[in-house]
């Protein structure tokens, strides 16, 4: 019965986190831009690398990719959904795998490695997207690879805030999940 309530727990955090990832993308976004995609600066990715610190890596990843994805769906960018999905999940695993490294270490800096895991993760798969939706709509490779690059400003300023937001809204989220536990 135990096993139940904590399962049950989990899906309903991550129901939750679902939607403030969602609301966290629609109340706040600055569009910057790009020559490849329509990037704009957001608190959904902080709020999903919480949802994966907080719950795990498999309900995290699922807060994740439906808030950020079904934002994608509902907001133009349904085309692309699938890789938002994917970044999530890269992230998700690059995270995790920071937080089973850092096991024993829970430092004043733990959340801010983590937080930098997922930020500099973003970094990353966000310039392969880009390099994919580039090469989708017909430019060539070398191309691709330049016009990825210069897109990449906003993804940096996501990935800054993300290490910031997350490593400001950890311990009072870590609180309220202390009390929802109880």
């Amino acid at each position: 019965m135990k096993m139940r309530n904590e399962q049950l727990r989990k899906i309903i955090l991550a129901g939750l986190f679902a939607a403030i990832i969602y609301i966290g993308i629609s109340v706040f976004r600055i569009p910057i831009p790009a020559m490849v995609g329509k990037p704009f600066i957001h608190f959904g990715n902080s709020l999903a690398a919480l949802a994966v610190i907080f719950l795990g890596f498999s309900y995290g990843t699922i807060a994740g990719a439906i808030g950020l994805g079904l934002f994608d769906i509902l907001n133009g960018y349904a085309d692309t959904s699938y890789f938002t999905i994917l970044e999530v999940i890269v992230i998700a695993l690059l995270m995790t795998g920071a937080m089973k490294l850092l096991k024993n270490y829970h430092g004043q800096y733990w959340i801010v490695i983590i937080a930098a895991t997922a930020g500099i993760g973003k970094i990353g798969t966000s310039y392969l997207v880009s390099i994919g939706e580039a090469m989708i709509k017909g430019v060539s490779f070398n191309v691709a690879i330049v016009q990825a690059f210069l897109s990449l400003p906003a993804t940096v300023i996501n990935s800054i805030s993300t290490i910031v937001i997350v490593s400001l809204l950890y311990v009072p989220i870590k609180k309220l999940m202390t009390r929802f536990n109880r």
